[in-house]
């Protein structure tokens, strides 16, 4: 499969997982419903590991892509427990467009962070589209808003951190992926994330809640989580 190709099966894929996750948030605190897709993604990461035969190879990862795999790690799980506390309080057709800001930000640090200048005038040009496409869809949305109501900017705030969060990863896996297998890096970094994602659930005093989590609702979550570890996969073959 072609990298572009490869590229717009993650971008598919992603797209799914928003709308999965938003239907597995509508009861379910958003903490759990991190902790509990990441589950799913761990194991899916690990059996795709498993296939391509890199399982066995943990032990001849350098230094530095460790360095670089667990901070990408704790860079997703930032990224995704602000992504779902951003669903969980406002609608997928504005959270989603902000949360691809990653797209622009991760962008801009691989000019600057890996010199990936080649066709720079383009690359300028497209992100500062997808920027503005952003903004006016954002504020298309906003628009539909009854006048005079005051407008709950907290999905904005945790929608911008999942961007920020989300292109740190990109950068930091880039690094830490060089002599790595992307399968494998997948599931070393999403057990950063799982141990992450649970540990805030257990400090925040929710993992009772865990086991009272809705059939219907844990249906979609898992569903989430096979999404994006599709999208990850594709992403890192990309």
């Amino acid at each position: 499969m072609s990298w572009v190709a490869a590229a717009f099966a993650s971008a598919f894929f992603a797209g799914i997982t928003s709308i999965l996750a938003k239907c597995g948030v509508h009861h379910t605190d958003s903490d759990v419903a991190t902790a509990i897709r990441t589950c799913v993604v761990l194991i899916f990461a690990w059996i795709m590991a498993g296939v391509a035969g890199s399982a066995g190879q943990m032990g001849q990862i350098g230094a530095k892509s460790w360095l670089f795999l667990v901070l990408s790690g704790l860079a997703t799980g930032g990224s995704w427990i602000c992504y779902f506390k951003a669903l969980s309080v406002g609608d997928v057709n504005k959270v989603v467009p902000v949360d691809k800001m990653s797209t622009v930000l991760a962008a801009l640090l691989a000019i600057v962070l890996f010199g990936e200048t080649s066709s720079l005038a383009v690359k300028l040009v497209g992100t500062a589209a997808v920027a503005l496409g952003t903004f006016l869809m954002i504020e298309k949305k906003q628009g539909d808003t009854a006048a005079g109501k005051p407008q709950d900017r907290t999905w904005l705030v945790y929608a911008a951190l999942s961007a920020v969060f989300a292109a740190l990863t990109s950068v930091l896996a880039k690094v830490g992926i060089e002599d790595v297998e992307s399968n494998l890096a997948t599931a070393v970094r999403t057990c950063v994330v799982l141990v992450m994602a649970w540990s805030i659930v257990a400090g925040k005093g929710k993992l009772d809640q865990a086991s009272r989590v809705d059939k219907r609702e844990l249906g979609f979550l898992a569903a989430s989580g096979l999404a994006t570890g599709a999208s990850w996969l594709l992403y890192y073959h990309a």
